[in-house]
């Protein structure tokens, strides 16, 4: 019986063919870009996302869709440029690299860092393409103002070819950008051996040269401040325990700091207590049990009476009947017997916090403010009574 089995490989490609085939490629590809939509970069390209973008790319395909079909374009490109058998190493590199600088000329940067990429992934053992592809990836991210890969591609590229120039005239103007400022000084330093009158190099050296003085200067002046914050920060926790002040959770002095003082109120995080000229300024908070609203005062000098800030709340914008003014309220705090103390708002404040039950909570003082002699302040008291 005779074999009717047929031969499905496609035979191989005459020289002739391939040209043409090549020729038209050609053609497509630059219609296919010149039809592209311009539009103008305004954003780096995300750099953690080269294999999503090369995958999804129909030029770099190395897997047939799942709809089984390839263009024509992507058919021709697959054999002609991911064929390992019809292509050396060298050969796949340059051809990658050939894509990077046509699309690079079309200021595609995007596509440019896909095929240097390929062509790098290649590993040909040929040092001159090697440096090529990384120097030419660099540029493209460069353009895309990607300066931290710009200047390690650079870098590599000069791993390969210390000498080359363009590689590391863009390492040291990578580096100036992402302040590493030692480093574009030493690779100006290397360009000036062969280039000692070369003007943009010394002004880049020089530019790098006095940013970093500003920086250093900049981290001094940080210091200074963020001793002097330190300073005075222990300053104030000294000038607390001094004044016997008793802070809530804390079990002796050694257990009081500044984070133990900063108020937990919305929005007063910024009002911690603070020295000035020796006097301790204070955040208070006055509670109107009556009307269910508060009053918050930055900051309260500890050597002036309690009343004093009073006057300058009332007549309170919530009283309509004006029945809260200094003369007829009482002030309470709740010590740490868990029971309400009546205070002379006459005292300083500094006075009213070293009382023998009272406890800084939250490091902000809080008192309780109603009209003496009201059915609120009867049931403010009821409600402590109520848990003897």
């Amino acid at each position: 019986m005779g074999d009717n089995t047929k031969d499905t490989k496609k035979p191989a490609m005459t020289e002739e063919e391939r040209i043409a085939l090549c020729q038209k490629l050609d053609k497509e590809l630059n219609d296919f870009i010149d039809g592209l939509e311009k539009k103008r970069y305004t954003e780096g390209w995300p750099e953690d996302r080269w294999e999503e973008e090369m995958d999804k790319h129909p030029f770099f395909m190395k897997s047939t869709p799942e709809d089984g079909e390839l263009s024509p374009l992507a058919e021709g490109l697959a054999k002609l440029k991911y064929d390992p058998e019809e292509n050396t190493p060298l050969e796949l590199a340059t051809n990658y690299k050939e894509d990077g600088n046509f699309n690079f000329k079309h200021k595609n940067y995007r596509l440019a860092i896909i095929g240097y990429t390929e062509g790098i992934k290649v590993r040909c053992d040929n040092a001159e393409i090697n440096a090529s592809l990384y120097n030419n990836r660099a540029a493209a991210h460069f353009h895309l103002k990607n300066y931290r890969s710009a200047l390690y591609d650079s870098e590599k590229a000069l791993s390969f070819n210390p000498g080359h120039e363009k590689s590391r005239l863009r390492a040291a103007k990578s580096a100036l950008q992402i302040a590493r400022f030692d480093t574009c000084i030493e690779h100006c330093q290397e360009l000036l051996k062969q280039k000692s009158s070369d003007k943009e190099l010394s002004e880049l050296m020089a530019d790098a040269k006095k940013k970093k003085m500003v920086v250093a200067r900049d981290e001094r002046k940080k210091k200074k401040v963020e001793a002097k914050r330190s300073e005075q920060k222990d300053l104030v926790v000294k000038a607390v325990i001094q004044r016997g002040i008793k802070i809530s959770k804390c079990e002796d002095e050694d257990d009081i700091d500044l984070s133990k003082l900063e108020p937990t109120l919305p929005g007063a995080q910024e009002s911690i207590v603070h020295l000035e000229n020796g006097i301790l300024k204070w955040p208070v908070l006055f509670l109107y049990p009556e009307y269910q609203t508060s009053d918050f005062v930055k900051a309260c000098p500890e050597d002036v009476p309690l009343i004093r800030q009073l006057e300058q709340l009332f007549p309170a914008p919530w009283d309509e009947a004006k029945t809260y003014n200094v003369r007829s309220i009482n002030v309470y705090y709740e010590g740490s017997d868990k029971m309400p103390h009546v205070v002379d708002p006459k005292k300083n404040l500094g006075e009213l916090l070293v009382a023998k039950y009272y406890e800084l909570k939250a490091g902000t003082p809080a008192f309780f403010v109603m009209v003496r002699g009201s059915r609120a302040e009867s049931r403010f008291i009821e409600c402590y009574l109520g848990k003897i």
